[in-house]
């Protein structure tokens, strides 16, 4: 999977589904997906919102994703 800005979150747990419980690995603010709320926004949230609503470079972030789903796959 090619992780860009425009990438769901709900595609990329999917694919990953691990990766929930690592996201607050990558930032704290990321426990709010763990919320009723979290959940309800986490259907349409791009990278791109995760970017913002975190104060998160998005190339930073994507690295980052990038890098997790590298390190868990070499398991």
């Amino acid at each position: 999977m090619t992780i860009n800005s425009n990438t769901k979150l709900a595609d990329i747990l999917v694919e990953y589904p691990w990766l929930l419980d690592e996201l607050v690995k990558v930032n704290d603010k990321f426990k709010m997906v763990k919320t009723p709320m979290g959940k309800i926004v986490l259907k349409k949230a791009t990278v791109a919102d995760m970017s913002r609503k975190s104060s998160m470079d998005e190339t930073v972030l994507i690295e980052k994703l990038n890098e997790m789903i590298r390190s868990h796959e070499g398991k």
